[in-house]
């Protein structure tokens, strides 16, 4: 009888008769794709042990964490996970509101372009000198119907609002975004 050990250990934990192995010149009798195996005969005083594989744990870790092999985490550490590559297309127009101490200021952009698809301002000349207040909540009112219905001429209906760290979306920012949801446009 022939014996084949593993390299981690000295003993033999597979005995296996020579007479069993195929040999290079015999064609399968089978076309079955068990045929295609070879017969081993394994008897049951072996016990098998497996060798221990030697893994540095931190480079593993990091490695199935970031679903990335560990070279590549290695070569980009700052990757953009999978929602920050992709939602520039999932919400693709974004509503970007500024309030100045003497104007508010909206636009809605196209963030995969950087496009602008509507403007609307209490600078611009016509609203300037009809509106009492150019800062208060009636001028927040108007410029979220104006947004409204220039993102409609442009053929948006649904935009993405993103608050800035530590902003809350109330006051002057939450009139202007109710007001554009009620004159018809979706917020995802």
């Amino acid at each position: 009888m022939a014996c084949i050990s593993s390299p981690a250990s000295s003993s033999s934990p597979f005995i296996l008769p020579t007479e069993l192995l195929p040999s290079r010149s015999l064609k399968p009798t089978s076309l079955s794709w068990t045929s295609s195996f070879p017969k081993l005969g394994i008897f049951s005083n072996c016990v098998a042990v497996p060798p221990s594989p030697i893994l540095k744990k931190g480079s593993f870790i990091q490695a199935a964490w970031t679903r990335r092999s560990r070279s590549e985490a290695a070569k980009r550490p700052n990757k953009k996970s999978w929602k920050q590559r992709t939602d520039m297309y999932m919400r693709p127009f974004l509503l970007n509101v500024f309030f100045s101490k003497r104007f508010v200021h909206a636009k809605v952009m196209h963030r995969a372009t950087s496009k602008v698809i509507s403007v609307a301002t209490t600078n611009s000349r016509d609203l300037r000198f009809t509106l009492p207040s150019l800062t208060d909540h009636n001028a927040c009112r108007v410029i979220g119907k104006l947004i409204a219905e220039r993102s409609k001429e442009a053929d948006v209906f649904a935009m993405s609002y993103e608050p800035r760290k530590n902003e809350r979306i109330e006051g002057k920012l939450g009139i202007v975004i109710d007001t554009i949801r009620e004159n018809g446009i979706m917020f995802v």
